[in-house]
């Protein structure tokens, strides 16, 4: 089988964005391969926002400190072999052939029991693979972002060294329930007996149930504020100049290039992480400078192009979108700002696109490819309509009509004009496909 036949089958099966809520599918899967999630010390990272920068900012660290890495993500922006990388890069397609093929008769086995109803699901064969590949590779520290929730999660089949829980919000309430609590005590899932959990700030119906969590399995917990903590940052050209509070105090000066202040609080959750890995041992300062400044975290406010200028961000469900207006408007300032915005059926467009209208002048919606999750244009214009002045909304087809819509509208305001384009992680893998090429360098992608 090629490559783009085998994605084609992985992603055919029950998709990522429903959960059959059971471990049993993927934990049959490991026991066949030998429990490779067990063969290197796990990071996981749960949360609702700024995981995936997280991981990317925790993977650098360590490779700064000299180990090697193996990372999970999901989804991917725009090649499937994105989700599995190792040391800061996703592996070839001769690579994720071969842990298919090694992987693929148990695959089967399991599919055959049907346990819960169901054969396995992408996200539970592509986790399976993830930790086939970092046992075989072998690496010396698994970065694992959890797909949806945490409890149920299939990465949650490891028992991790860390347990690091990023910013919770409301996202995917129809699964993991309407309050943060609820969604909050799916995530806490993850801090596991033996573990040290790292936690973000959050809002109190979100802390309580994962401080629950952590006494009820005697986790030592490291808390943003008393523990870690952003003690200032300033804007500069390519990113920001932070200083956060870490094991062994203050350190500064550590040159991030990556916009706003929810990134510059994610790289004191990414060094936390990585301090409370190595056995809270202090990290040097210029490992820290060296990890930090190594980042490279696509689609996360990232400028694409110029003249006019494009920048492109993950931001899918209000509380990402806040953030994202906010750097934006500090980092960028663009007099006027043209919108590009698609967003998938199961997110709340409404909230979203009110928080896009503080910044965005005028929005072309438009629809991602290849997906059934993508909210047809029509219906997200009908909503954009409500918030915008008459004559500021535009429908395009698709991604790459909406961009050359933009272009126009962005060339005719002048020179200190811009484009954003978000509202959904497929629309900006796409987008930046478009605009820049695909992220995995071997071959050209087959999504």
């Amino acid at each position: 089988m090629d490559y783009a036949a085998l994605v084609a089958e992985l992603t055919s099966r029950w998709p990522e964005h429903r959960i059959g809520r059971s471990l049993a599918r993927v934990a049959a899967l490991a026991n066949y391969l030998g429990d490779p999630q067990d063969a290197a010390p796990v990071i996981q990272v749960a949360g609702t926002n700024g995981k995936g920068s997280t991981c990317i900012m925790i993977d650098s660290l360590l490779r700064a400190v000299g180990l090697r890495t193996g990372r999970f993500a999901s989804p991917h922006l725009s090649d499937a072999r994105e989700r599995i990388c190792t040391d800061g890069e996703p592996i070839s397609r001769e690579t994720f052939l071969e842990v298919w093929e090694q992987v693929a008769p148990y695959v089967g086995l399991v599919d055959e029991q049907q346990l819960d109803g169901i054969a396995m699901t992408f996200f539970e064969v592509i986790t399976g693979m993830a930790y086939a590949a970092f046992a075989d590779a072998p690496v010396d520290v698994a970065v694992v972002e959890v797909g949806l929730g945490g409890a149920w999660d299939a990465t949650s089949i490891c028992s991790p060294a860390v347990a690091v829980v990023a910013p919770i919000g409301a996202d995917h309430t129809h699964i993991l329930g309407e309050s943060l609590t609820e969604i909050a005590t799916e995530k806490a899932g993850i801090i596991k007996p033996g573990s040290t959990a790292v936690i973000a700030g959050q809002e109190p119906e979100a802390i309580r149930p994962l401080l629950a969590r952590a006494v009820d399995v005697g986790t030592v917990v490291k808390a943003e504020g008393p523990d870690f903590s952003l003690l200032d940052r300033r804007a500069a050209v390519g990113g920001q100049v932070i200083r956060i509070q870490t094991t062994s105090g203050p350190v500064g000066d550590l040159f991030l290039p990556l916009h706003g202040a929810h990134m510059a609080r994610n790289a004191a959750l990414a060094v936390a992480a990585v301090e409370a890995f190595l056995g809270d041992k202090p990290l040097a300062p210029e490992i820290i400078e060296q990890g930090l400044a190594d980042v490279k975290a696509p689609a996360r406010l990232e400028l694409v192009r110029t003249s006019p200028a494009v920048v492109v961000d993950t931001a899918h469900n209000p509380q990402a979108a806040r953030v994202t207006v906010d750097a934006c408007l500090e980092a960028f300032a663009f007099e006027p700002t043209i919108g590009v915005v698609a967003m998938m059926t199961d997110k709340d467009a409404a909230g979203v696109l009110e928080t896009f209208a503080e910044v965005m002048d005028q929005v072309i919606v438009t629809q991602a490819a290849g997906t059934s999750r993508a909210m047809p244009t029509a219906e997200l214009a009908s909503l954009a309509e409500e918030i915008w002045p008459s004559g500021k909304v535009h429908q395009s087809p698709t991604i790459a009509d909406a961009l050359e819509l933009a272009t126009l509208l962005a060339d005719a305001a002048g020179p200190a004009s811009g484009v954003l384009v978000a509202g959904s992680l497929i629309a900006a893998g796409q987008a930046r496909d478009l605009l820049v090429g695909p992220l995995s360098s071997d071959q050209p992608s087959d999504r």
